[in-house]
């Protein structure tokens, strides 16, 4: 089992950029493939980017393609989320997951438990 802990966000303007950052314990991490999600007030939660176990293959959905970079450093079990050209449409808790499997770890139905996530509100 990992556990993660979300950090990282918090109120920029329309253009701006934010870094979050998934700190996850347990001396399996490099094993696990990741996934970034965030969820607006009153909407699903929705799957926003993915990295493979050794970091070489990420995914994005497509409204954060070109502007969101998800990364991992395994030697300090963290993935990030670098997070450009934020628009008022981000705004929403992020959380990060992991899962042994890529294909599965981009699915948020995949997973039954839930950090406490991280807040980033954009500001127009």
């Amino acid at each position: 089992q990992v556990q993660l802990a979300e950090s990282g966000g918090g109120l920029v303007q329309a253009g701006g950029s934010l870094r979050l950052s998934c700190a996850a314990s347990g001396r399996t991490f490099s094993s696990y493939a990741m996934g970034w999600f965030r969820q607006a007030p009153g909407k699903e939660r929705e799957f926003v980017a993915a990295i493979s176990a050794s970091g070489s293959s990420t995914y994005y959905r497509d409204s954060v393609r070109g502007r969101f970079t998800v990364s991992r450093d395994n030697a300090r079990n963290t993935v990030y989320l670098q997070m450009n050209s934020l628009k008022p449409e981000d705004t929403a808790v992020y959380y990060c997951n992991a899962d042994i499997s890529f294909r599965r770890v981009g699915v948020p139905t995949t997973f039954e438990t839930w950090g406490q996530g991280t807040q980033v509100t954009v500001s127009s």
